[in-house]
């Protein structure tokens, strides 16, 4: 065990062993901020039970040890102050943390927008088996587990599945949501500083559920416009393309099936009303599997 004491020291240094931008602790969005003030809340909340028990047990095991001059008190059995501690505690604690909760966390629920005058950038999100189509109508594209954005804008994002149900989490702007077919779901983000998070799928399904992951390319508003411009002569999306990209594969297989190399980015323009279609034929066969 003695052998061991310095390999345990070291676990809690695992925790920084996350992909960059890939953590709820390091966040760069108004979102994931408040997120992060509210689970050092709840664990500061969380103390005022734990810290007791973890310091009382061992107190009241010395103190009541068995020993030749230990009291013997057979007829206590109740105190009303020992019961209000008991109960009264983790009851006040749990009605403050609901208070927590409850109360602060809904102006920043999903579907709400954020506070902001300029209007928000809409991306259509499908996710596929195991992989994200990112479209953006307003420019006609369409990007393979890549998501662009411009930094400081608000990202009102619309989600549907063309698969089975998936969990859509970029943990360094927050709010998890889940995606499922023939359905929308929404979630509004932005990012206040440049740079490449890590966005991922947190609900298993499948062998390939562990690649299921995505980038999220946070660029100044300038470099964001030079981007979409770049991409105006990117190949159609059309049924044919389509199809290949709802083969079963993480992304990987999909640069191998459109004859891509495995360092490859995807980029489609893509067709007005792609993801209207997609809902509504996901919505007519809810059983298909593909």
């Amino acid at each position: 065990m003695l052998r061991l004491s310095p390999l345990i020291a070291l676990c809690p240094l695992l925790g920084g062993c996350l992909p960059a931008g890939g953590s709820l602790l390091d966040p760069a969005g108004p979102v994931a901020l408040q997120q992060r003030a509210w689970l050092i809340e709840i664990t500061l909340w969380m103390m005022i039970v734990i810290l007791p028990v973890f310091i009382l047990v061992p107190l009241v095991a010395w103190r009541y040890r068995r020993r030749r001059r230990a009291d013997y008190a057979p007829g206590w059995t109740f105190s009303w102050p020992l019961e209000f501690i008991v109960w009264g505690v983790p009851c006040l604690v749990v009605a403050g943390m609901a208070w927590l909760i409850l109360a602060r966390e809904q102006p920043l629920g999903p579907a709400r927008p954020l506070p902001g005058d300029a209007p928000p950038l809409q991306v259509e999100v499908v996710a596929l088996d195991w992989k994200w189509l990112f479209i953006y109508p307003q420019s006609g594209l369409a990007t393979v587990d890549r998501l662009v954005i411009p930094r400081g804008r608000q990202v009102a994002l619309h989600l549907t599945s063309d698969a089975t149900m998936q969990s859509f989490f970029i943990p360094a702007l927050g709010s998890q949501i889940y995606a499922m077919a023939g359905m929308v779901t929404s979630l509004h983000l932005r990012a206040d500083r440049p740079g490449t998070l890590s966005g991922m799928n947190t609900q298993f399904n499948g062998m390939k559920f562990q690649d299921d992951r995505f980038e999220v390319d946070v660029l100044d508003p300038d470099a964001w416009q030079a981007w979409q411009a770049a991409h105006a002569g990117a190949p159609a999306l059309d049924a044919h393309a389509y199809r290949v990209l709802t083969n079963p594969g993480d992304l990987k297989q999909t640069l191998h099936d459109f004859g891509q190399p495995p360092d490859a980015r995807l980029a489609f323009t893509a067709p007005n009303g792609l993801f209207a279609s997609i809902v509504a034929h996901s919505a007519q066969m809810p059983g298909e599997m593909k």
